[in-house]
């Protein structure tokens, strides 16, 4: 595929980007900053300025192209897929205003361009915050565990409510044009190098965890899970949960229910380890399938020999 991946200097960018090159497919990285990977081209768009979009989303890929026989007359774009990943990443990174004015423009703007100009793939990063325990003032605890996607998405934080608005922008978009468009609520973004750095202390403070509902995705396995959705067609408009297998925390399901989640609801059996943001419908419909954990690096203080 052609790829039109924005974003892919961010922290999960600049590892899925890269992955998905690795896979065979061209991608172009469309953001402010670049990324210098060399097999990843360049393009610097302000995503918030429609007219870049456009223009970035119904140009030539790559110079490679020049030596390539011109697109039909009323071909729109030579992209197959975009992922739009591009984003101000969190609370309190700028003025909240500015965190919501410039999500849902650039979320727009690249929903209307791809479908618009006939793209019929569009995966884009949702959050983990639209169940608005990660960023609630004071405790939040989620209604029922382990948190699926039909769970209520009812945030307070600017940065969580853009994510809620373009997912509402998604479907629609998706309502006028048919596209396939793929929403993905990831969790916690971890990077390989992280675990030592990290994760000795959420091993030895579970609370530590609490605004993430003890879950986190590793950068590799949310490559597998962008490629999964980019090879599956026909789904529609879904929102899927993104997360690993397992907690980032050493204590069991059953002491964080005890400890955390008292008179919550538990909605099924859970695994000792398993995560309490769910991946069941992700699995289910896309094959999702993580690979990777925290104990792959780190003994697990708890575990029995």
């Amino acid at each position: 595929m052609r790829i039109f991946f924005t974003g892919g200097s961010g922290k999960a960018g600049h590892h899925v980007a890269p992955y998905l090159a690795s896979q065979g497919h061209q991608v172009t990285n469309v953001d402010l900053t670049p990324l210098r990977h060399p097999d990843v081209t360049d393009l610097r768009v302000d995503l918030t300025d429609a007219g870049q979009v456009y223009s970035a989303m119904a140009g030539i890929p790559t110079t490679a192209d020049l030596d390539q026989p011109p697109r039909p007359a009323g071909t729109a774009s030579a992209y197959d897929a975009v992922v739009h990943f591009a984003a101000i990443p969190s609370a309190f990174l700028a003025p909240d205003a500015l965190t919501f004015e410039t999500n849902i423009v650039a979320h727009y703007n690249v929903l209307e361009a791809a479908t618009r100009l006939g793209i019929r793939k569009v995966v884009f990063a949702s959050s983990e915050t639209t169940y608005g325990i990660c960023f609630a003032q004071g405790e939040r605890k989620p209604l029922y565990v382990p948190v699926d996607e039909e769970h209520p998405v009812v945030p307070e934080d600017s940065y969580a409510i853009s994510k809620v608005a373009g997912e509402v922008v998604a479907r629609s978009f998706h309502a006028r044009s048919g596209a396939d468009v793929y929403g993905f609520r990831i969790n916690n973004v971890i990077e390989p190098h992280e675990y030592a750095e990290k994760f000795p202390a959420f091993l030895a403070d579970p609370s530590l965890r609490r605004r993430n509902v003890f879950a986190y995705i590793d950068t590799r396995d949310l490559g597998q899970m962008t490629l999964r959705a980019l090879e599956t067609d026909g789904l529609g408009f879904e929102v899927f949960n993104v997360a690993n297998a397992d907690m980032s925390v050493a204590a069991t399901t059953q002491e964080v229910i005890d400890t955390f989640y008292a008179g919550v609801e538990v909605r099924r059996e859970m695994g000792r380890d398993e995560t309490f943001y769910s991946i069941d419908k992700a699995r289910r419909l896309l094959g999702f399938d993580p690979q990777h954990s925290w104990r792959d690096v780190l003994e697990d203080p708890r575990r029995e020999a």
